[in-house]
Parts: structure tokens; sequence; C-alpha cells
């Protein structure tokens, strides 16, 4: 299976599948000398695993990262970082009724036709169990970005049509403070009642996440096929249930006229800013130095309790209602993949950038 690798010169190959003994990754380019905060790495994996709350799948995994080479008393050496997360909560049993039954809404079928084989286990490659990896990688990204004062944060937005208002200030301490990671109290509130009525009607709500990275300085990126925003695109697009990407305020932009649409240039404290940022921090592929922004819209999640007609592998009607463990709500357990593929892209065109002066 190709295209299992991610990155120019900050590269992750990942290996795995979902009822694996684990899922793993190599990540090559990154710079001798780092200290690693492996207390920072496992923060990040624990924001992504199963089980975190009683609103996200009840599978039971640590997800606690083991190097095994590239490493010399958590020093990087500038080898390989070769790594596996162990799964010790599978149960495949769940899916043998599934065996020769396409899911809805899954890449049973796409598989199948691709491949001639299929994973029935969880999707096997397909499942969002393989993302693990990306997080860890992203973690160490995010330790090379923080070290140059560039941050990143994610949250939620939306949730089965519940917003948060636009008039509204986001407290960014809240985000982590609750199960839907909104940051805002009364918004996160309304959105964790929804994911639990659809839990409970057994069915699934989608969402967008909203990313912004700051003091990413101007410059960073390349004119043509690895503009900034195409890379974001790509990497968000990869994240599995991504229907959407929108850089800045894309898709209202072009509801706009020229003269609102534009970010007018001004001098600022820091030099050359702009006094709107519609653009989401980029100019022609390019970081403009204002606040990096954009949003990633989620569908809902595909396995559901509720009964919807399929087709066997064999081409005859069925019936399927899907049991097991499975969120009812994938979105909250989205921001911390979004984080980590931003930082994945955002720390291989600043090295690229760098390699050229």
């Amino acid at each position: 299976m190709a295209s299992n690798s991610f990155g120019t010169l900050f590269t992750l190959t990942t290996f795995g599948e979902s009822h694996g003994p684990a899922v793993g990754g190599v990540i090559d380019g990154v710079p001798a000398g780092l200290k690693l905060d492996m207390e920072g790495i496992a923060e990040e994996m624990a924001r992504r695993r199963p089980g975190q709350s009683a609103i996200s799948t009840q599978r039971s995994e640590q997800d606690i990262p083991e190097f095994l080479s590239g490493l010399l008393d958590g020093v990087t050496t500038g080898a390989p970082i070769a790594f596996i997360i162990p799964s010790k909560d599978s149960r495949s049993s769940d899916y043998d009724k599934l065996k020769e039954v396409y899911r809805p809404g899954h890449a049973d079928f796409t598989y199948e036709q691709k491949y001639g084989i299929r994973d029935h286990r969880g999707g096997g490659r397909s499942s969002a169990r393989t993302m693990a990896p990306w997080v860890c990688a992203g973690a160490i990204a995010r330790q090379i970005l923080s070290n140059r004062g560039i941050t990143i944060r994610a949250y939620v937005t939306e949730i089965g049509g519940i917003s948060l208002p636009q008039n509204v200030q986001p407290d960014y301490s809240l985000t982590e403070s609750n199960a839907v990671r909104c940051p805002h109290e009364e918004t996160a509130e309304k959105m964790e009642r929804a994911v639990r009525e659809a839990k409970e009607n057994g069915d699934s709500l989608g969402g967008v996440v909203r990313c912004e990275v700051l003091n990413l300085p101007a410059g960073i990126g390349e004119p043509q096929f690895g503009k900034m925003p195409a890379m974001l695109a790509h990497a968000m697009m990869s994240i599995n249930a991504v229907k959407g990407f929108e850089m800045g305020e894309g898709f209202a932009l072009a509801r706009m006229k020229g003269s609102e649409a534009n970010d007018l240039f001004r001098s600022g404290a820091a030099g050359v800013e702009t006094n709107t940022n519609r653009s989401g921090g980029v100019l022609g592929g390019i970081s403009n130095g204002m606040p990096l922004w954009f949003r990633v819209a989620f569908k809902p999640t595909s396995s559901i309790s509720i009964p919807q007609t399929t087709l066997t592998t064999g081409g005859e009607e069925t019936e399927l209602s899907t049991t097991g463990r499975h969120d009812p709500c994938v979105v909250p357990r989205a921001v911390p993949i979004v984080e980590a593929m931003a930082a994945l892209v955002l720390v291989d065109l600043w090295m690229i950038d760098k390699a050229r002066k």
C-alpha cells in the first residue's frame, strides 16, 4: 500500500491496523540535540486516546509510545526516530458479523475494490486508530516549533448545528475543561447534551474544528505547488471523516466585494501587519506574519446503531445495525489530530525555507 509517508524534509511513515498488535511510525529529519519533553508527548497522546470521556468510544488504550531508535537519554541523535504504540484492548469478535457486509459511510467497499481484500476488524488500515502515530510525531514537531515561539491551538466551534456564537471571545483556558473541547462553557454544555442525546438515540453528530497558529513568521510556504494552504488542506483532508477545509474566511469571501475582502496593510509594533485577517494569515500561499487560522469540517460518525440498508459482498440487500464501541461524535478527539497535522506541515515548510537560505 503506497502513500503511507507524509512530508518532504521532516517525514513521517506510519504502519499498523485497527486490530493489529500495534500501530507506529518512523520520523526522519528531526534535528539532533533536541531534548524531548516526554510528558508533553504523553499529554498529547492522552488527548487523542479512546475512552477519555463518557461521550467517546469506551475502547481503553493508554497509547504510550515506545521509542525504539533515534534517542539517547531522551535527546534526539539525528537518526530516524522509530516508535510503536501497542494495542491492548481490541475486540475483533465485535466485527465478525461485518466480514461480508459493507458498512455505510465506511471504506469497506472502496478498499476491497482497490486491493481485492479488506480487514473487516475495525476497518484495518482505514481506522482512525492509525492516526495515533500522527499525534506522536506532531507532538515532536510542536516542540521544535515551540522552541521558536510558535504556538498551535485548536478547539471545537460547532457540533450538530450548535455553534460558538460569533460575538463570544473564546476562553482558551476552558478548551480542555470539558468533553467537547469548546472554549465557551454555555456552548460546551449544549454541545455535550446534543452528543449524549444522539448517542442515546443510536445516532451520531459531526462538527467543526478551528485551528490557530500564533507567532509564525512571514515568508514560510512555497509560491506554487507548495503553498501553505494547499499543504494544510492535504494534511487536514487526510484525517478520517474530514469533508471540508476553509482557510481564513474561506467560502464567505466568495460573497464579499473586493473592498470588503482585502486585508489592508498598516504599520504595527512588529512591523508590517494588516487591519483584518480574512485571508487567514497567508498571501500567495506564503505566511504574512499575521495569525494563521483555518477551519476543518467533520462528518457525523458512520458507525450508528440505527438500522440502515446496505449490501453484502455478494450483492444481496441486508439491514445493518452497528454495535460495539464507537464515538457518537469524533470532533472532540480530532482536535489534537488537527493540531498535530498542522505542526507536521509547518515544521516541514519551515525546514524547506531554511534549507535554501
